[in-house]
C-alpha cells in the first residue's frame, strides 16, 4: 500500500502508529481533515487480517467521519482509530492507558469516543490519560448510552424523508419494515409506534423480534423476507451494504430511511434507488445523533441542548434533498456535496482571513 499515495488522494492530514510492548497495543489513528475543528472519531478494536486491513479501515473510516460531522454542522473534523486484537480477550487496563497518552500527546487535535469493540469503560480508562474523550461514564459528566439519541435522530430524518416521499411528514398509518431490532433500532420502533405506525421487524435475535412483537404489535418475519414485504418505508438498522443487485430487485417500499452504516454496497445502488424514484435518506446524515450528542460532551454536556442539536437531523436531511433536487444527482453524492460545500466555505473563509491579516501586517 502507498500510504502517501492514497493520503494525497484522499487530502489526508495525518496518520500516527502507537506500540505499548507492556500492553500488546497496537493502535493507529487516522486524521483525515481537521478544517472544521479538531477530529472527532472512534476507536475501533476488531481482528484485522492483516496490518494493511487495519490502515485501511482506519483511513476509510475517518474520512467517513469528515463527511458525517460537516454534514451534522458540528464545528468538528474527522478521525478514528482502530486497535488491532480480539476485544473479548486482548483488552487490559495498560493498554488503554497507554493509547490515552498517545491521544494526550496530540494535543487536542484528536477526540475518540467508543466505536465497534470497545465500552464506556474502556473510554473511563483512556480518560484517565487524557481529557480528549467522550462517551465516558455519566459520572463524569457525559451523556451515557447514544442509541435513544441516534434512534430518534433517525426518527426525525425519516420524517423527512417521508414528507419528501409522501407530501406529509406523518407516520401515522404507514407501514415501516425495520430490519434489525438491537438498541438503536428498538429506540426508533417505539417513536414510530407512537406515531401509529404499522411495523414489520426482523433479526437474527430472536429475543430482539419477540420483545418488538409485544412492546409495539409488529408483525415479524424472516430476515430474507424483509426486503420484498409491501411496505412505505424500509428502515435498514443492522448490517451495512443491505441495499444491493439482489435486494434493490424486490424493494416496494418508497423510503429508504434507516441507522445502518454503510447501507449502499456500491456507489452505483444509490444510482439505481434513486433511477427508481425512491427517496434515500444517506446513512451518515440520518444516524448522526450519536456523534452530535457526544460532540455536545465538549462543551459540558446539557441533555437538551442536545436533544435540540439531534432535532436538526430532519433539516439536514431535507438540506440533501434539496441538493438532489437543486443538481440533478442521488442523495447520497448530494450528501456528500452538503458536506463538501460546508468545508470548502470555512477553507475560503479562513484563506480570506489570512489573506487581510498578511495585508494589514504589511502596512505597518
Amino acid at each position: 500500500m502507498e500510504l502517501f499515495k492514497y493520503m494525497e488522494q484522499y487530502d489526508y492530514e495525518q496518520l500516527v502508529f502507537c506500540q505499548d510492548e507492556q500492553s500488546g497495543l497496537k493502535a493507529i489513528i487516522a486524521i483525515h481533515d481537521t478544517t472544521l475543528g479538531p477530529a472527532l472519531g472512534g476507536t475501533r478494536m476488531w481482528t484485522y487480517e492483516n496490518e494493511e486491513a487495519a490502515i485501511e479501515d482506519a483511513l476509510r473510516l475517518a474520512r467517513g467521519m469528515t463527511y458525517k460531522n460537516a454534514a451534522a454542522g458540528l464545528n468538528l473534523g474527522g478521525g478514528k482509530t482502530v486497535i488491532i486484537g480480539d476485544p473479548r480477550k486482548d483488552k487490559n487496563e495498560e493498554m488503554f492507558r497507554a493509547f490515552g497518552r498517545y491521544i494526550q500527546g496530540l494535543n487536542g487535535r484528536y477526540i475518540t469516543a467508543e466505536d465497534v469493540g470497545t465500552t464506556v469503560e474502556d473510554m473511563d480508562i483512556i480518560h484517565d490519560e487524557t481529557d480528549f474523550v467522550t462517551g465516558i461514564s455519566p459520572a463524569f459528566g457525559s451523556s451515557g448510552n447514544p442509541s435513544p439519541v441516534t434512534a430518534y435522530g433517525v426518527y426525525k430524518g425519516m420524517k423527512a424523508a417521508a414528507k419528501a416521499a409522501f407530501g406529509t411528514d406523518s407516520l401515522e398509518g404507514k407501514t415501516i419494515a425495520v430490519q434489525g431490532v438491537g438498541n438503536v433500532a428498538y429506540n426508533l420502533c417505539r417513536h414510530l409506534h407512537e406515531e401509529g405506525a404499522n411495523l414489520i421487524v426482523t433479526d437474527i435475535n430472536k429475543q430482539s423480534v419477540e420483545r418488538a412483537v409485544a412492546d409495539f404489535g409488529a408483525r415479524a418475519v424472516d430476515p430474507d423476507d424483509i426486503y420484498s414485504q409491501d411496505c412505505d418505508i424500509y428502515a435498514p438498522c443492522a448490517l451495512g451494504a443491505t441495499i444491493n443487485d439482489s435486494t434493490i430487485k424486490q424493494l416496494k417500499a418508497k423510503v429508504i430511511a434507516g441507522a445502518a452504516n454503510n447501507q449502499l454496497k456500491e456507489a452505483r445502488h444509490g444510482d439505481q434507488i434513486h433511477e427508481m424514484g425512491i427517496v434515500y435518506a444517506p446513512d451518515y446524515v440520518i444516524n448522526a445523533g450519536g456523534v452530535i450528542n457526544v460532540a455536545d460532551e465538549l462543551y459540558g454536556y446539557n441533555a437538551d441542548r442536545a436533544m435540540k442539536k439531534v432535532e436538526g437531523i430532519y433539516g439536514n436531511i431535507e438540506r440533501v434533498l434539496d441538493i438532489s433536487t437543486r443538481d440533478g444527482i442521488p442523495s447520497y453524492l448530494a450528501a456528500d456535496r452538503l458536506a463538501e460545500e460546508r468545508i470548502a466555505r470555512m477553507r475560503r473563509s479562513r484563506s480570506q482571513f489570512l489573506q487581510n491579516g498578511h495585508h494589514i501586517l504589511s502596512r505597518r
